[in-house]
This record gives structure tokens, C-alpha cells and sequence, in this order.
């Protein structure tokens, strides 16, 4: 009977009642959208970070460097020498190094030369076949296996640049030699080969370009190293050093990636602001609504006091309708919010190649924000019900 009356209640005003649902959806919608995505790219970033103290690479951006060298997410600065470059890992400071050459792509996933220890790093496990050991052949990323459907045997034309619409590589096409199982990590969307391939490919691009003067020499370079540190004093002397001494530039990830997170958090700072602001208008019209019902259901209320109902009773019927009402909004404001996140899934896993999970930790804090305006949003008008003179009310009709 209760749980009747609480429905029939809700029905009563139900243009107010779907204000205040819709104010309560988007509110949590958008608070929900922002909190998964910040968790989401923070972990991200953080993940692919563990490891990498250092990245060397052509002058230019750093922030540009980073997000090109260590995430693939960015076109590369330009290329260093290779042996220059080489000469940067006798320092004794440096516990590891990891060339990357790279600068081609396979429908959108980036084709990257390396060592072994570049997979090792990104917890690559083979799923099947082998690690490549000749020019040409290439271990390929779960993601990319999935996608296009390579096997182990399989082979397919690299496309020069970032674009995967550009210019392919006829002549010289790769085979797939072994698959890796999902890490988590970048290497899931990564073609990987070795540094011989990219120079092999890069040169027969050389000679094919008309716009090259014949018989031109090409250098041997590298587009960047990535160096972790056998202790933080590496990290305080070793990037000025290159910064002021060579041709090339030394970006420290950390601080970039911080910056970089800095600057969005800003903006969705902002955003989470203004939903919470929403959400509190939510609890503003749940409470002016309430407050409406009750001057108009006065009479109604002393009646079921007078048939038994308790002042508790009736104190809780009110208190259950907005928590039922935030409960909803809640529900359905998360139920957006992973529609928006599937849409940005689509944009971001297309043009980025990069996943953002559905599933959030911040869901439980926020259930108790939105159940919290709710209860305050009732709690005075539950009050005054709670106080209601019978015998007053029943006199005056």
C-alpha cells in the first residue's frame, strides 16, 4: 500500500517530477562521463610511464615527443642519428635504452622498428608464432590481430606517414610472424618490427621519390630513444646536457604528461562544476515540488493519520519519493553516460586507436552524492508533514 502511494505521488505532478529526473540525469551523466574518462587516461598514461624515465628525440615540442614516442598518439618530431644517438647509451647512468624508428602505418596502426626489449617492456607475451627475427617480418599488437583479422603467415603493405590513405609501399610487404596476447598496454596497437626493416623500407621510398636528387646518401637515423635510469641523478644532469650540447632534444615524460593532465584538468574541473550545479538545481525543483504537494495534499495526509498511518510513516513516504526519484536519475545518468562513453570509444578507438574502459570506480561516491541531495531536498518538507496538526487541518475543511 505504501509503495503504491509513493508511485501515485510521483504521477501526481509528473511534469515536476520529470524536471527534476531529466536535471538528475544529465547532472550524473556528465559527472559520471568525466570521472571515468580522467580515471581512465590518468591510468593510461600512468601504465605506459612505469618504465620510461627519459625520451630522446629531433628538437621540437616535447609534450609532441612524448605523446608520439611512448603513446603513438602524435606525429614524430623529426628523426635523430642513429649513432649519435648510440653514443647517448655508454653512460654509465643509464641502466636501459630502446630505439624506436617509426613513421609508417597499416590501416591506421602504427608500424614500429625496435628491439626486443621495447616488447619485454610493454609486457608482450606471445599468443602465437614467433618474435621477428629477419627484415620484413612483424609481431602484431592483440588489437590489430583483431581488427584486421592477421594471422601468423599473413602478410600486408605498410603506408608511408601517419595517414593511412597515403602513400603505400608496394614491393616490399610484411609478414606477420608472430601475435601477442592482450597486455593493456600500447603494444596491443602496435605493429612492431626491427630497426632493419624501417631503414629498408625508408630507403626504397628514397629511391622511388622523383623529388630525391640520384644517388643520394641516406643517413642512418633513428625517430627516438626511450632510457630509464639506473637512479634519479640521471634524471637531474642527463636531459640539460642534451638539451645544450647536442642536436637533439631530451623530454622528461613525467613532467610532460603532468603538464598535459594539468591543463585538461582544468576543463573538466569546470565541466564536473557545472553538472554538480545542475544536479543541486535537480534538488532544488525536488524540493520546491514537495513543498507544492504538500500545500495541496494537506487534508489528504490528516486523512491516513486519522486511519492509522504514523508520523514515521508518513515522514519515510516522503523521504522514499525523492530517493526513489535520485535513485532513478542516478540510474539513468550512468546508463548515458556509457552511451557517451561508446560513442568516444568509437571516435577515440578510430582515429587514435585507443580504448577507454566502461567501468569506473567513482560510481559508489557518486550514488551517495545524488541519494544525499535527495535526502536534503526532502527533508523539510518530510519535516513539516511529520508536525502536521490533524486535528487543525480536518477543522478548517
Amino acid at each position: 500500500m505504501i509503495i503504491k502511494l509513493i508511485f501515485a505521488n510521483l504521477r501526481y505532478k509528473w511534469l515536476s517530477t520529470l524536471l527534476s529526473w531529466i536535471l538528475l540525469l544529465f547532472g550524473v551523466a556528465i559527472i559520471s562521463l568525466l570521472w571515468t574518462l580522467q580515471q581512465q587516461l590518468e591510468h593510461k598514461f600512468d601504465n605506459e610511464l612505469k618504465n620510461i624515465d627519459l625520451v630522446v628525440g629531433a628538437k621540437g615540442s616535447p609534450l609532441q615527443l612524448v605523446l608520439s614516442a611512448v603513446y603513438h598518439v602524435d606525429a614524430p618530431t623529426g628523426n635523430i642519428n642513429e649513432i649519435e644517438a648510440a653514443r647517448l647509451t655508454h653512460n654509465p647512468m643509464i641502466e636501459w635504452s630502446i630505439p624506436l624508428a617509426y613513421g609508417d602505418n597499416y590501416k591506421g596502426y602504427s608500424i614500429v622498428g625496435t628491439t626486443l626489449k621495447y616488447i619485454i617492456n610493454e609486457n608482450g607475451r606471445l599468443a602465437n608464432g614467433r618474435i621477428f627475427q629477419e627484415p620484413m617480418e612483424a609481431v602484431i599488437g592483440s588489437n590489430v590481430k583483431a581488427s584486421e583479422g592477421l594471422e601468423i603467415g599473413s602478410t600486408f603493405l605498410g603506408t608511408h606517414g601517419q595517414d593511412e590513405h597515403g602513400h603505400q609501399h608496394k614491393g616490399l610487404p610484411y609478414k606477420v610472424v608472430g601475435i601477442l596476447k592482450p597486455a593493456g598496454t600500447m603494444a596491443d596497437n602496435l605493429i612492431l618490427t626491427d630497426i632493419a626493416t624501417v631503414r629498408l623500407i625508408h630507403e626504397h621510398h628514397d629511391i622511388d621519390d622523383k623529388d630525391e636528387d640520384e644517388g643520394k646518401q641516406v643517413e642512418t637515423e633513428i625517430t627516438a630513444l626511450l632510457i630509464k635510469f639506473r637512479s634519479p641523478m640521471g634524471m637531474m644532469t642527463f636531459p640539460r646536457t642534451i638539451n645544450q650540447t647536442t642536436n637533439m632534444q631530451a623530454a622528461v615524460p613525467t613532467l610532460e604528461i603532468n603538464r598535459l593532465m594539468g591543463l585538461i584538468g582544468i576543463g573538466i574541473d569546470t565541466l564536473q562544476y557545472v553538472a554538480l550545479a545542475i544536479m543541486m538545481m535537480a534538488g532544488l525543483s525536488v524540493f520546491i515540488s514537495l513543498l507544492n504537494r504538500l500545500k495541496e495534499r494537506k487534508y489528504e495526509l490528516a486523512l491516513l493519520r486519522s486511519l492509522g498511518y504514523s508520523r514515521l510513516q508518513l515522514f519515510l513516504i516522503v523521504i522514499s519519493e525523492a530517493m526513489l526519484l535520485s535513485f532513478a536519475g542516478f540510474l539513468s545518468g550512468v546508463a548515458v553516460s556509457r552511451l557517451g562513453l561508446i560513442l568516444l570509444n568509437y571516435q577515440s578507438n578510430t582515429n587514435f586507436k585507443f580504448y577507454i574502459s566502461v567501468i569506473s570506480k567513482g560510481e559508489i561516491i557518486l550514488l551517495g552524492i545524488t541519494l544525499l541531495i535527495g535526502l536534503v531536498a526532502s527533508l523539510i518538507p518530510a519535516l513539516t508533514i511529520y508536525w502536521l496538526n490533524i486535528s487543525k487541518i480536518l477543522s478548517d475543511e
